[in-house]
């Protein structure tokens, strides 16, 4: 007992000895193969639950980033307003502002609601009179028009409308559209209502649906005589380089403008949508995680079944001078070895997943002939999925941690059994 006593303590920390005794455990038997069965369970949760988590991670951080570009694509990153005297001095205001650090673009603008109709249909929208040249540099309309051209736009002193719109209203290129505002010409009986017919010159398709069925840009020249406003623009909007760095443009405008105005950005326009995005995200990674959860408690159930059922192999691995400490860690890696291919199977389908979804959404409405991701309800034409490396690591970390710290108790339990108590009993 003495000579086979001795590679057991000789045996350093997660030696070969408890590695081969850890690995003949995890296989299947006809005695124990109730408890390979769980342990196999918990393996397809980690991996599952993993997968799931990578898969509803990258398309919420996909829908962040497609409406983020889309709405601020088509709106601006910040917005200047005159206040205390008419934005007359609009052309001087956005040179400046183009000319900050770190700003891309700056587009003084006319801004207004008004209503649109053929004979086809009619539908409210929002008017922007804007320059060619600025037009042509939006980043949101610019390299999306699907039909007609935007050169000569000032000149040619019609509309361009989005593709829903044209739809709704049943308009091509070349169609004709009338705008009505309650406000036009002041008469001796009062403001009468202003129709104005313009023709169609060009279509475009920013990708988000709410959008595509609501604007409608004229040339600026043509915007201020339509609203009333000669000479004057409602709002400068800036496009910068970085989003994040809002504080510094504010800054950066407060010195160089002296003018009074006031500055409202992406964040504030758009708090409560992307703060409700966010929320979201939130509370799923929380549904999702129970799901990694469950599985490390099908690791403990089953760890401390499959030391029930080695009692007597345990007691006489302690007599053949087994130390507690390498019971403890034979348990250990059990547990940790369905965490850890549980993890890594899981992270290999989730990104598998994550990078193929439109395609696989693509499959499936084909095959089910079904409309998985209709645009009309989800704002987008496709679905969207980025991987964030940072979310997938804290998702692989806290699952490793919690398949250890589940095998931390049975490999406890298993490392204080008595061999003479447990010899006895069976």
């Amino acid at each position: 007992m003495t000579e086979a006593a001795q590679p057991a303590r000789g045996a350093g920390a997660f030696s070969a000895f408890e590695r081969m005794v850890a690995l003949r455990y995890l296989r299947a038997r006809r005695a124990d193969g109730f408890v390979s069965v769980i342990a196999g369970f918990s393996f397809l949760g980690i991996m599952l639950g993993v997968a799931t988590l990578i898969v509803v991670t990258s398309v919420m951080n996909g829908f962040h980033r497609e409406l983020m570009d889309k709405i601020i694509g088509i709106n601006g990153h910040a917005f200047l307003q005159a206040v205390e005297s008419p934005f007359t001095d609009w052309d001087r205001v956005s040179a400046k502002t183009a000319k900050l650090p770190g700003v891309q673009l700056a587009i003084p603008m006319v801004e207004g609601a008004a209503g649109i109709s053929t004979q086809f249909g009619q539908s409210g929208v929002l008017v922007r009179g804007v320059r060619e040249k600025d037009l042509t540099r939006l980043p949101g309309v610019a390299g999306n028009v699907k039909s007609g051209a935007l050169a000569g736009f000032d000149k040619a002193g019609g509309v361009a409308i989005g593709q829903r719109l044209a739809e709704t209203l049943g308009v091509g290129v070349g169609d004709s559209v009338s705008l009505l505002i309650a406000k036009g010409v002041q008469t001796p009986f009062g403001v009468a209502p202003r129709i104005k017919a313009y023709k169609v010159v060009a279509i475009f398709s920013i990708g988000m649906s709410e959008f595509d069925s609501v604007f409608v840009y004229m040339p600026l020249t043509e915007a201020q005589l339509f609203f009333n406003r000669e000479n004057e623009a409602t709002v400068v909007e800036a496009f910068v380089t970085d989003p994040e760095k809002m504080d510094d443009f504010r800054i950066n405008v407060e010195k160089s403008i002296d003018r009074p105005l006031i500055i409202t950005d992406w964040r504030q326009r758009n708090k409560t949508f992307f703060d409700t995005l966010q929320v979201e995200k939130n509370i799923l990674f929380i549904i999702l995680a129970l799901i990694v959860v469950v599985a490390a408690f099908n690791i403990i159930s089953g760890l401390t079944m499959l030391v029930k059922d080695k009692t007597q192999d345990i007691a006489i691995l302690r007599t053949m001078g087994a130390t507690r400490g390498a019971i403890l860690r034979v348990f250990l890696i059990i547990g940790a070895s369905i965490g850890v291919v549980g993890t890594l199977a899981g992270f290999a389908l989730g990104l598998a997943l994550a990078k193929n979804l439109d395609t696989i959404r693509l499959g499936v409405n084909k095959l089910f002939d079904a409309n998985l991701f209709p645009a009309e309800f989800y704002f987008l034409s496709r679905l969207p999925a980025i991987v964030d490396p940072r979310e997938v690591t804290a998702i692989v970390v806290m699952t490793l941690t919690l398949a250890i710290l589940a095998s931390i108790y049975p490999a406890w339990k298993a490392a204080s059994l008595d061999p003479i108590e447990a010899l006895r009993h069976e």
